[in-house]
């Protein structure tokens, strides 16, 4: 008989990837815009911060996703 895992860990699994999805461009795309009014650069880093943030969160998601399924 297979033993299936507490439904609160899969909560918390889903909610921990929702989380560094959504993070990770918020967190670049506030220090990109804050780096784009200090210099006065326009969109360029807020650009830039969007994409490190998105890579940050879907590197870090798939880390998870991998330790949690003993992939590592």
């Amino acid at each position: 008989m297979k033993r299936t895992k507490p439904p609160f860990q899969a909560m918390a699994l889903t909610s921990s990837i929702a989380s560094q999805l959504a993070g990770g461009p918020l967190a670049g795309a506030f220090l990109g815009k804050w780096i784009d009014g200090h210099y006065s650069t326009g969109p360029t880093f807020l650009i830039i911060g969007i994409f490190l943030g998105l890579g940050a969160g879907t590197y870090g998601t798939i880390h998870l996703v991998r330790t949690y399924t003993g992939d590592d």
